[in-house]
């Protein structure tokens, strides 16, 4: 598989793109003033304790109070990177028994935490006492002892490897070998583990003299955060469109990964960067609920409150062969597709995936054992439940930043965040009714102007019989319309 990082750096906004054989799988954004707070690390004060909820909320110095469980107030065994999980290798004393949270905190104490979600949805950013620095190579548990391999590397005698060099660093922390470990040696792992302890030691010594709430660490941005937390071996090019943005990176790979520095191109063709490769296309289509397969059929694609709604339909594609054939085809179309806009639009938490309806117990079979193979190649934690009879799979995938969606879009102000606004025929009658609903605020022979978009001003003027003859009629009033192109749709307003 071919895969390619390529960067667009445009202040105020930097946006990354990973694509796996020319198509974009991951879409990243950052803009100026909104980064996101993930891997960021404060000097907290605890604000409040919540006995109730086992939790606690905690003052980083932000809008909004962050939420720490109790389960992330103690030292724990750490999964990290969303698909580089890491085997546990071992817990802190009594952090297997799972205390109150009254026993862990008191109000107006200081404590160090690490973001570990960015706030969602009104709520404030989720925090853990237990940091995790990642690295190029490694990622340093400070407060856990603990040792493990992304499973991601799947060579046993290359895991037993890595396992035995970071066995031998010792010290008062764990560590976990990333991904890009594969093949490095014991003097690269011990390079990066040496750069992690000292970054934790700066923690530490700027959280003594600190007064709270401060922030003790900033996590990378962007542009050096992709390269380092994406880009591999396997990588074909890291293509960035900005010369800054490119002296940034070649400093950075030269540091911390020079065999991928060759592999960095600055590219200044004058057609942009996410245009050339469909990156731009991707994400204006990851905006709409339907995607439609080569065949003919769709998928919809619906976000709720409380899940993500994905339906498989058959749409144009009738087939050839019998009903259970046509539907095991287009299931099958549809699974790398479902597993791609997951990734693409960072969907998470609980999403039920709707396949169409299939009668032979192997197609639902084979059908699960190919989700779940595109699932695997997911780098965010997902648990994957068997199909049911009706067809429906559920899935919980990580969330710990914002997806698609949120971060481009708004709710619309014209319907109160439904998503849709209302038709000219529907606003002209509302219209009217508005007009009948207040006969005391005007006088006979009065000329009321209404400004209208132009739209509605089309309907009011040529509908048959008009919509505001009877109005005129029973307030004894003339009304002059007024098109006014600033209105939203089914706009308007009494001058």
């Amino acid at each position: 598989m071919r895969k390619e990082l390529v960067i667009n750096a445009t202040p105020p906004e930097t946006r990354a793109a990973l694509l796996e054989d020319g198509r974009a799988v991951e879409v990243f954004h950052e803009r100026r003033g909104r980064q996101g707070l993930v891997g960021n690390v404060y000097l907290g004060r605890v604000h409040r304790v919540l006995a109730g909820m086992q939790a606690a909320f905690v003052s980083l110095g932000l809008e909004r109070d962050a939420f720490l469980y109790v389960e992330d107030a103690v030292p724990h065994a750490v999964d990290l990177d969303g698909g580089e999980e890491g085997e546990e290798g071992g817990r802190a004393s009594g952090a297997t028994d799972r205390p109150r949270i009254g026993d862990v905190l008191v109000e107006d104490q200081e404590i160090v935490v690490q973001v570990t979600k960015d706030p969602l949805a009104g709520k404030g950013p989720r925090v853990s006492t237990s940091l995790s620095l990642p690295g190029r190579l490694l990622v340093y548990l400070p407060g856990v002892p603990q040792v493990g391999i992304s499973r991601r590397i799947a060579d046993e005698g290359e895991r037993e490897r890595l396992r035995q060099v970071l066995e031998a660093f010792g010290g008062p922390g764990g560590f976990i070998a990333r991904t890009a470990a594969a093949g490095a040696t014991p003097a690269e792992l011990d390079a990066d583990r040496q750069y992690l302890s000292g970054l934790a030691e700066r923690i530490r010594r700027k959280a003594e003299t600190a007064s709270a709430p401060a922030l003790l660490l900033r996590e990378l941005d962007l542009t050096l955060r992709v390269a380092r937390d994406l880009a591999g071996p396997d990588f074909d090019a890291i293509r960035v469109d900005d010369a800054h943005a490119h002296a940034r990176l070649e400093e950075f790979l030269a540091a911390v990964a020079p065999s991928l520095a060759p592999r960095l191109q600055l590219d200044d063709a004058a057609e942009p960067l996410f245009d050339r490769y469909g990156v731009e296309a991707e994400i204006e289509n990851a905006l709409k609920s339907r995607v439609t397969l080569a065949s003919g059929g769709s998928i919809v694609i619906h976000q709720t409150e409380a899940l993500v709604a994905i339906d498989v339909n058959s749409g144009r594609y009738v087939g050839k062969e019998d009903l259970e054939q046509t539907v095991f085809a287009i299931n099958c179309e549809a699974i790398p597709e479902v597993a791609r806009q997951m990734r693409l639009r960072d969907l998470g938490g609980l999403l039920v995936v709707d396949f169409i309806d299939m009668a032979d117990p192997e197609h639902r079979r084979e059908v699960f054992e190919r989700f779940e193979g595109e699932l695997a190649r997911d780098r965010a934690r997902t648990r994957i439940l068997q199909i049911s009879e009706f067809g429906l799979v559920e899935v919980t995938r990580q969330r710990s930043r914002g997806n698609l969606e949120r971060v481009l879009t708004r709710s619309c102000p014209d319907c109160g965040g439904t998503g849709r606004v209302k038709t000219d025929l529907t606003a002209a009658l509302d219209l009217r009714r508005s007009l009948l609903r207040s006969p005391a605020l005007f006088l006979p022979g009065d000329t009321v102007r209404i400004r209208v978009a132009p739209s509605v001003a089309r309907v009011l003027i040529e509908g048959d019989p008009p919509v505001l003859q009877d109005v005129e009629d029973k307030l004894r009033v003339g009304v002059e319309l007024v098109p006014d192109e600033s209105l939203p749709p089914g706009g308007y307003s009494f001058d």
